[in-house]
């Protein structure tokens, strides 16, 4: 990892030059190709990165260069047209989901990638979705029009029609696959042509006339975009109805507007593995996505009133900053990353955690790019910077001046779906063990320990198989931990089917002061997904407040260990509502054990099942395989949803238990020679059907898996 870099250009620019944005996509679909473009266009590197070779800047980490994927988001800042531009570039594995998510939340707009071929893919839907859901305006650019089967028309149509897009096309390719030459500037109504002869890198593009046969076809695109602007202005309305003309300034001023409110998605074509248009997309960041005073103020709760505030976007303002990545580092040791939202923040300052009740310390401040570093002496509202210095900071928390608290909602993560066991080699990993999971731990909130100490094994848990995989590496790589892992585990869970009630008394006497705990709970399930959740229904002092927590304590602690098999118990209200106590013999640790108690006999007696993780799964095969591969499928009890055509393969869509798809890869390979390939990604949970619960319930599979 490199150390300190001195060359990171240092320009201010005002706050409305600012740009925060994310690139996302579907596993590739050019998301880094397409950033080290940027980076190059913009002058921020000199040489342009290639995945193959290992060249990148954005893939930084060992791991990333070896498989020529994205593992972390990374993040950066460049330039262009006298604006900044913070990028982070996220991964498109679904392992990696948790990269994209923390990304989103914190970003202003976004750019997303589709592949011309594939269109729109399941991980492009998810990912647009996620943005959806953090209301991130976005620029669509579809990639790889130089590859076989390339058709922006179509993709632009499964954009609208998937992903209810309203689409505004301000580049349209000129040719594609082998044809590809370069794009039609809607709006200035010229074909920007890179030639490979003139200029390999695509810097360099020449302004000509439009080909004839495309001249009618941009002039019907210029008039839609006209009309698109006039839907958020109401001048432009008026102009439009009237018939006058509407000038290039006013229709980007228009679909700004409409772009900002996420609306409008403008939407470009190039090929930026053969270096061609690109440079139009860093116009579109500058022109149409919002710059930090375009997003509304941030709302959050003070957590002394319990109040709604906001935070409007002003360096002078009081202080609210969001804590979205935490990093270990090689050379200066944990990192945090911040969005802030209002205020300053200045290095040497004490800043206070209200998340978790803790001052923090700014010892230095940075910018980032990729695992590059410059020391700033400040950073102000509307920037994305690295803190070195925060001890007890996690993903999600936030941070603000101890005088004028707030807390900011936080970002939620996907459950992990598999686990496996694992043990240090020998003695002297034992200790580096615990070290480096923790660390892992807090970088990644999708990566989840546990310790069983009855069985004294440790258990780790995350999104897929390559998760855990890149996970064990890195142990040995950065941390110098030697490992033994076990194979890999389904994450099942327990819940229960019906309402019920249970008695729990813990009454030990054994000479001098004895203990009494006694609980009585009743269990409620709940929806799908909804988790756990404690009620205290106690009236009339029958168990007196300060044993209440306790009692919850131990309720809490057992839903770890389910009734069947010993998995996680989830989805059910617990309430407790009545019980005793006695004057001298109860005790906190009575009403624990009491409380772990009662809800073990009231799950017994509320038909509890056990549940398991279902995978989205999208196999794209050749026809003629098409029937082998369905059948195959049948066998592992999957559920066909649909079956889609692409060009010349087939789509088969459909849900399975991951139980099932253990070594599908290579079983995949098999029957299609090779030719088909599959994507999935965790769906929902199911309820186990009964003769597999019977035999999961004789394996008794040993160990907890993690919650």
């Amino acid at each position: 990892m490199a150390g300190e870099n001195k060359n990171i250009e240092k320009r201010v620019v005002p706050i409305e030059k600012v740009r925060n944005i994310g690139i996302i996509a579907h596993i590739d679909a050019g998301k880094t190709t397409t950033t080290e473009r940027i980076l190059f266009y913009t002058g921020r590197s000199y040489k342009i990165g290639d995945i193959d070779e290992g060249t990148t800047q954005m893939d930084w980490m060992v791991q990333e260069r070896e498989r020529g994927i994205t593992i972390v988001s990374a993040a950066t800042t460049t330039f262009w047209d006298d604006h900044r531009i913070n990028i982070i570039d996220t991964p498109g594995h679904v392992d990696f989901t948790a990269e994209v998510e923390r990304s989103l939340r914190v970003l202003d707009g976004g750019i997303i990638v589709f592949d011309a071929e594939e269109g729109v893919q399941s991980q492009s839907e998810t990912v647009w979705r996620q943005a959806d859901r953090y209301h991130v305006p976005r620029l669509a650019f579809i990639n790889k029009m130089d590859k076989l089967g390339a058709d922006f028309e179509h993709t632009v149509g499964m954009i609208e029609d998937r992903l209810e897009a309203n689409i505004a096309v301000i580049t349209y390719p000129i040719g594609s696959e082998k044809d590809f030459v370069g794009v039609v500037d809607i709006l200035s109504q010229k074909a920007l042509i890179w030639d490979d002869q003139k200029d390999k890198s695509g810097e360099k593009f020449e302004e000509k006339e439009i080909p004839a046969d495309l001249k009618e076809k941009a002039k019907k695109y210029k008039e839609k975009l006209a009309e698109q602007a006039a839907e958020f202005d109401e001048k432009l309305t008026d102009k439009f109805i009237n018939g006058e003309e509407i000038s290039n300034e006013e229709i980007i001023a228009g679909l700004r507007k409409g772009t900002v409110v996420g609306k409008i998605v403008p939407t470009y074509a190039g090929s930026s593995l053969r270096n061609k248009g690109v440079q139009p997309i860093l116009d579109g960041v500058v022109n149409f996505l919002p710059s930090p005073l375009d997003i509304p103020p941030v709302m959050g709760i003070n957590p002394q009133t319990n109040q709604e505030e906001k935070r409007v976007n002003d360096p002078n303002g009081p202080l609210a900053a969001l804590a979205f990545k935490v990093q270990t580092d090689s050379h200066v040791g944990r990192l945090t990353y911040l969005r802030i939202y209002s205020g300053t923040i200045r290095s040497g300052i004490e800043i206070y955690n209200p998340t978790q009740r803790k001052k923090e310390r700014v010892s230095r401040l940075l910018l980032m790019h990729a695992d590059q570093k410059e020391t700033i002496d400040k950073a102000e509202a509307g920037e994305i910077v690295a803190v070195i210095g925060f001890k007890d900071t996690t993903t999600g928390d936030t941070l603000c001046e101890k005088d004028n608290q707030i807390i900011l909602e936080s970002i939620s993560f996907p459950d992990p779906v598999i686990s496996l066991a694992i043990e240090p080699k020998t003695k002297a990993d034992q200790e580096k063990l615990g070290y480096a999971l923790r660390a892992l731990s807090d970088e990644d909130p999708t990566f989840r320990i546990k310790f069983d100490p009855e069985t004294g094994q440790t258990t780790i848990a995350g999104m897929g198989e390559l998760h855990l995989e890149i996970l064990v590496d890195r142990l040995k790589r950065e941390f110098n931990v030697l490992a033994n892992t076990g194979a890999p585990q389904v994450a099942y869970k327990e819940t229960i089917k019906k309402t019920a009630k249970g008695e729990g008394k813990y009454i030990r006497q054994s000479g001098g002061r004895g203990q009494y705990g006694h609980c009585l709970v009743r269990v409620d399930p709940v929806n799908r997904g909804e988790g756990f959740k404690f009620l205290n229904e106690i009236r009339g002092g029958t168990i007196p407040s300060e044993f209440i927590p306790a009692a919850e304590k131990g309720i809490k602690e057992a839903m770890g260990k389910g009734v069947l098999a010993g998995y996680p118990l989830v989805d059910m209200t617990v309430a407790l509502y009545d019980g005793s106590f006695h004057d001298v013999d109860s005790s906190e640790i009575a009403f624990k054990i009491a409380g772990s108690m009662a809800l073990q006999q009231a799950v017994m007696e509320a038909d509890p099942i056990l549940i398991e993780p279902i995978m989205k799964l999208e196999v794209t095969t050749p026809e003629d395989f098409m029937g082998d591969v369905i059948g195959d499928l049948s066998s592992k009890r999957a559920q066909i949803t649909e079956t889609q055509d692409r060009g010349k393969m087939k789509i088969i869509v459909c849900t399975v238990p991951l139980s099932e798809l253990s070594g599908y890869a290579t079983s995949l390979r098999s029957l299609t020679q090779g030719r088909a390939t599959f994507y999935m990604e965790p769906s929902h949970y199911e309820e186990v059907p009964s003769n597999i619960t019977e035999k999961i319930k004789e394996k008794k599979v040993g160990q907890p898996v993690i919650r």
